[in-house]
């Protein structure tokens, strides 16, 4: 199975195991709960699914690498402790609470999440000293003499002895307690992720050409050579780094992440000519509407290969500015929700620092849950911040050169006078978000325009409909505010695409005819 498909089986797998009966009890009990082992190649996306299952669910998540774990780290620290058996004393040997154990109580006690995922990488790469207690972890749900807690589901990873010399393979006794998914490397479904988390499109676009070098792991005369989705992730978090800061990306860069010299010599050569075609084409001016003769002409008469770069790299940057219009509607609607709590209160000031103060805890929380997300904390962390620049022109109005610092609850206003001016605030964030949102859909628009002119309704815009439709920012843009060009060919290309498939159908009943249902 897919990384995908593994993760819809882990999510069922938790709300089974965590559903309840009318006493509270948990429907099958924790020791019938097998704990899931996920064995895939590294770098494949395990963690980051486990990272989006706690944030989807509302669950917490502690996660641990067991490479990093000796046996005393794992199990606690042996002290001697006095018991007395039939009258008479004696030393006992005890253990310390295990590092893991507790950093699940804690997890707890900081958070207030009482349910989680206890995430165990690399489960099958532990030292000697430490496999049998890892074996007994697996079967019993204990580290030493200290138990997982119950709501705590236990999910653990491990790559297939070809790609770590370091693995120990269970026995059969140890498997037959496991929810055991072998999880595969598939292009098709990183295509996905990679859309929604930015991932340059030097990148997609070289992959989507390329997909046999999307996962790559051989060995040569210079030793082992390999090429995974984390490398490529990496690779294109730091490219943007580069190219923000006017670094020259160089094959020494690039050799760093995509550890395979004929492959990053082919991604540079790629991504070379894909910022080639930026400079040609001019992607701003098509974007702006300005498009000139020459440049569609150019787009006609070019070969498909540098077509279908031309257009990643317009969708690259439609994309970029669609999912800033998402975040920044998503920002307006969260502030507005907190600022429907605010009106009415007869001290506006003191309802702003009580949001203002709601904020930091969700964030707090969810952080030490381990189920925060980078798009949730930097939602949350603007929405902190302008219920604090809010409050502080309540505060200080009338006064334009105050700083945070300056605040005082005693100059605060109150009532419906109060509100107005905090809702000025608010119309100023949502007069900005509905600028930015008319530009981006006038971006959007030329952009259908000039694919229509160059291109008409082929292959490209086949491409251009369908990276919008994947996309789930622009697939949540489109039907947020809509765009009539991407309506108009959606519907088109599906009519078409629904006649070429009837007619294949056609043919194949005319040649098989006893194959098919009527």
């Amino acid at each position: 199975m897919n990384i995908k498909e593994a993760k819809a089986y882990i999510k069922d797998t938790i709300k089974i195991y965590l559903a309840r009966d009318e006493y509270g009890e948990y429907k099958i009990p924790v020791s019938k709960q097998r704990p899931i082992f996920m064995v895939g190649a590294p770098g494949i996306g395990k963690t980051a699914v486990m990272e989006q299952l706690a944030e989807e669910m509302g669950i917490a998540l502690v996660s641990y690498s067991m490479t990093h774990h000796t046996r005393q780290s794992a199990l606690g620290l042996p002290f001697i402790k006095k018991k007395e058996y039939g009258g008479q004393e004696y030393d006992v040997s005890e253990y310390t609470m295990s590092e893991i154990i507790s950093t699940v109580y804690d997890t707890m006690e900081t958070s207030g999440i009482r349910e989680g995922i206890l995430f165990l990488d690399e489960i099958n790469c532990v030292s000697e000293t430490l496999a049998p207690s890892m074996l007994e972890f697996l079967q019993y749900k204990t580290f030493g003499r200290h138990q997982v807690p119950e709501g705590w589901i236990i999910v653990t990873a491990g790559n297939p002895k070809e790609y770590n010399r370091g693995v120990r393979e269970f026995d059969v006794a140890t498997l037959d307690r496991l929810k055991v998914m072998t999880v595969e490397p598939d292009f098709a479904v990183w295509r996905e992720y990679a859309l929604d988390k930015g991932i340059c499109g030097s990148v997609t676009g070289f992959l989507q050409a390329n997909t046999e070098y999307f996962y790559h792991i051989e060995t040569t005369v210079k030793g082992r050579s390999y090429v995974t989705a984390r490398g490529w992730e990496d690779l294109s978090r730091i490219i943007s780094m580069y190219e923000e800061n006017k670094i020259t990306v160089d094959y020494g860069l690039v050799s760093q992440y995509i550890r395979n010299e004929n492959i990053a010599r082919r991604f540079l050569a790629y991504y070379e000519l894909y910022n080639k075609y930026k400079n040609d084409y001019a992607p701003e001016e098509i974007l702006s509407g300005n498009s000139s003769d020459d440049i569609i002409r150019k787009a006609k008469a070019a070969s498909f290969d540098e077509r279908l770069a031309l257009m990643g790299v317009l969708l690259d940057y439609v994309t970029a500015d669609i999912r800033e219009v998402v975040d920044v509607t998503c920002y307006i609607e969260e502030l507005l929700t907190r600022l429907m709590t605010v009106k009415g209160s007869s001290n506006i000031s003191v309802a702003l620092e009580d949001e203002e103060r709601k904020c930091q805890i969700s964030m707090d929380k969810l952080e030490a849950a381990g189920s925060l997300s980078s798009e949730k904390k930097q939602l949350l962390k603007r929405v902190r911040n302008t219920l604090n620049e809010m409050r502080c022109s309540l505060l200080n109005h009338g006064d334009s050169s105050f700083e945070d610092s300056s605040c005082k609850d005693n100059s605060a206003m109150h009532g419906d006078n109060g509100f107005a001016i905090v809702k000025s605030v608010y119309d100023k964030e949502l007069d900005n978000m509905k600028a930015l949102e008319k530009e981006v859909g006038g971006r959007l628009e030329a952009l259908f325009c000039f694919v229509e002119d160059a291109f008409g309704d082929g292959q490209e815009m086949l491409v251009l409909v369908s990276e919008l439709t994947e996309n789930s920012y622009s697939a949540k843009y489109i039907s947020m505010f809509g765009c009539s060009s991407y309506s108009k060919y959606s519907e088109r290309l599906m009519v078409s695409d629904r006649k070429t498939q009837l007619d294949k159908r056609i043919k194949m009943q005319e040649k098989y005819p006893e194959q098919l249902e009527t």
